[in-house]
């Protein structure tokens, strides 16, 4: 017998059915990426080649120009106006086409914390430029001593006139290398909690003091990266809210990140990859995907990232909420264990294949499928850490439902 938890669920999703009109948005994205997106582009994003910035800040570009760069944002700083199922739907769509990822800091994380603590002038000179990518912003939270525990963290701001001095050290920022931004945390005063007295500044990355120095991670990479600072000068007018009110923005922002972390729509691509890889893989003279072991284990996982997909549209249905709840943890648990136990099984039916030669080289054409599977597997690991651990995820889970 249908409980009301169930009848709530239905009805929240009745508005996610999609008809005619939903069918002719579909149509009119895939349209859009058969014709934009270059097919070699899409060809390394699909085989987890590299993908150059210089190509991702061209790509974010070309999205601008179709008014498509930030379907979320609101209409009147250049959003699209879509319902959250017109976004859902362009997000799937998005990732089964292997565009390659939007350079998330700014438009994601940033721009909904400018839009809702940040002054006039900062909106008005800060979000054109996200938009039309003509800033590369890093994030600068992390610390050695403060990553899950964040409010530990130790970079000190002193004010003197309109001018902070920054002194510190950040670590784990992403893409650093190439940012001419960040958004950082600092203490500029000390409270009875160590969440109080942080505050959040917007720092130019060329200002004389910054130091930026490659961290090469297990997969061969330098994705991120540690930052000092030496006497950096920062205007006070760069300050984002009140002086030690950071910690509220800062949840909110990270409540922006754990969501995105799910990777929902990578996850179904991924998926589909691993099909094409069972297909042409054969064990015991037939292929791979015939197999019922591995058929099982498909299946668990499909099962596991529909009930998520479930979720996610459950939550776009219900009416905006103040902050980021437990809900946000939970999707950034189960998408990061789904998309690390997807490129684990990846990694096994590839076998032998996974970590040979250069993509596209193979005279069987297996191993432009699967070389860098390997580093895929590897650099994933961090999913279930960066962005708040998912121990940690656990624990606020715990703490907002029990109390």
């Amino acid at each position: 017998m249908p409980t009301q938890n169930d009848a709530a669920l239905q009805s929240s999703l009745a508005a996610f059915v999609p008809g005619a009109a939903e069918s002719a948005f579909r149509e009119q994205v895939r349209a859009f990426f058969r014709e934009q997106l270059p097919p070699d582009l899409a060809w390394r994003v699909r085989n987890h080649q590299r993908v150059l910035p210089a190509e991702m800040v061209a790509w974010q570009q070309r999205l601008h120009a179709r008014g498509w760069f930030a379907p979320a944002w609101p209409v009147e700083w250049g959003g699209t106006g879509w319902t959250p199922l017109q976004q859902y739907l362009y997000d799937h769509e998005y990732h089964a086409a292997a565009a390659p990822l939007v350079v998330s800091f700014g438009r994601d994380l940033l721009a909904p914390i400018l839009m809702r603590h940040g002054t006039a002038a900062q909106q008005q000179f800060y979000l054109p430029r996200i938009l039309a990518s003509e800033d590369w912003w890093c994030q600068g939270y992390s610390e050695p001593g403060a990553g899950s525990d964040l409010a530990s963290l130790r970079t000190r701001a002193e004010r003197r006139g309109d001018v902070y001095f920054v002194n510190g050290q950040k670590t784990w920022t992403t893409l650093g290398q190439h940012a001419n931004r960040m958004f950082c945390l600092v203490r500029t005063s000390t409270g009875a909690r160590k969440q109080e007295g942080i505050s959040f500044l917007l720092v130019d990355m060329h200002s004389p003091g910054i130091t930026v120095r490659p961290i090469v991670l297990l997969d061969g990479t330098p994705e991120v990266n540690e930052v000092w600072f030496e006497n950096v000068e920062v205007p006070v007018a760069n300050r984002v809210g009140e002086e030690g009110r950071g910690w509220s923005c800062a949840k909110q922002l990270l409540g922006h990140e754990r969501s995105g972390i799910a990777g929902i729509g990578i996850a179904w691509r991924e998926i589909d990859y691993l099909w094409e890889l069972a297909r042409r893989i054969e064990r015991r003279g037939r292929p791979l995907a015939e197999d019922p072991r591995f058929r099982d284990r498909m299946a668990r996982i499909e099962v596991d990232l529909m009930a998520l997909d479930m979720t996610n549209l459950r939550l776009l249905s219900a009416p905006p909420a103040a902050g980021p709840g437990w809900e946000v943890s939970m999707l950034k648990v189960r998408g990061t264990e789904i998309q690390q136990a997807i490129s684990e099984l990846q990694l096994e039916v590839a076998g032998p294949l996974a970590p040979c030669g250069p993509a596209g080289s193979a005279d069987d054409g297996l191993r432009a499928l699967a070389p860098s599977l390997v580093a895929r597997y590897l650099n994933l690991r961090k999913l279930s850490i960066f962005g708040g651990s998912n121990e940690i995820q656990r624990n606020i889970i715990a703490g907002l439902l029990l109390g």
